[in-house]
């Protein structure tokens, strides 16, 4: 019976050590995963378009290189992912170029297209130590959109048009209210006396739909302006920069990780506004995952290829 026990004890001693050696095991591999000089972090903010365009990019990384890309999506607004980036929280995610330039530089928007892209690229390199890579061929510009019947009710064409009709209801999302490329700053240039109100970005366009509001700010590229059929109001006196779509890096990834920017070359003046849309719409309306809609996109972008 004594020598029963005592195998059984040893027995129960030879598991728990065997357990405690795997335990050991695993979380070494666990750590030199995690500290893989191949791994690198894209991020992206808290809606569609940018939870795909980062999810198109890492694929393009995963399918031409060998590195391995951590998912960090849906993080929040422009300052919250910006400054993830800054603290080497994540090593890119996809930003507009006038974004860049009014948001986080402060600089005053400039129309032309060429010149927005060159003062972000040289202020943030100079400023921050992150590159911009090409840009994509869509403008998801800032709008301001009202339906048809208030369009034709108010003779409403264009963003002047709403300055002889003070205290229409506005629905903004809650950073465009803050951002100086938004709501201040349009209030100076067509000087608005609009009843503006704070709202999820997601409700706008249902609460314009309804009459709950009157105008809403809204997207370029959303596919939602087609479904609800709205009118977007001509900016006649040029307040929104261009906001091109483009891969943002921290310079240091790039030096480390050489193969990224050919990876990503092939976005460069590639998906336009009706393509993208359509690719919002499908997730925004269509129920789609952006994984999906990523992969589709990044099969006819490496079907084009040379």
């Amino acid at each position: 019976m004594k020598r029963t026990l005592l195998g059984i004890a040893g027995l129960f001693g030879f598991v728990v050590a065997s357990v405690a050696l795997f335990a050991v095991v695993f979380a070494l591999v666990d750590l030199r995963e995690n500290r893989s000089p191949r791994t690198i972090s894209i991020g992206s903010k808290a809606f569609t378009e940018s939870i795909v365009l980062a999810e198109v990019m890492a694929e393009l990384i995963e399918r031409k290189t060998d590195i391995r890309v951590i998912r960090r999506t849906n993080l929040g607004g422009t300052h919250i992912v910006f400054e993830a980036l800054r603290a080497g929280e994540i090593d890119l995610y996809p930003e507009y170029t006038g974004t860049g330039l009014v948001a986080i530089l402060k600089l005053s928007a400039q129309g032309d297209a060429e010149r927005t892209f060159r003062s972000v690229s040289q202020e943030f390199s100079r400023r921050f130590a992150l590159s911009w890579l090409a840009p994509m061929a869509f403008n998801n510009t800032y709008a301001l959109a009202v339906t048809k019947r208030k369009s034709r009710e108010l003779a409403l064409e264009r963003i002047s048009d709403l300055t002889r009709h003070p205290g229409l209801v506005a629905g903004f999302a809650s950073e465009f209210m803050a951002r100086e490329d938004g709501y201040p700053g349009l209030i100076r240039r067509y000087g608005l006396e609009l009843d503006a109100r704070g709202m999820e970005a997601g409700l706008m366009y249902g609460a314009v739909a309804t009459g709950e509001v009157d105008v809403i700010s809204a997207y370029a590229t959303d596919g939602r302006i087609d479904k609800f059929g709205l009118v977007v109001l001509e900016d006649d006196r040029g307040f929104f920069p261009p906001y091109h779509a483009a891969p943002l890096v921290r310079r240091e990834t790039l030096e480390e990780f050489a193969e990224i920017a050919p990876a990503l070359a092939v976005l460069a003046g590639k998906l336009t506004d009706a393509e993208m849309r359509r690719v919002n719409a499908a997730v925004d309306i269509g129920g789609r995952t952006p994984e999906s809609v990523a992969a589709e996109i990044v099969a006819r972008l490496l079907e084009s290829e040379p």
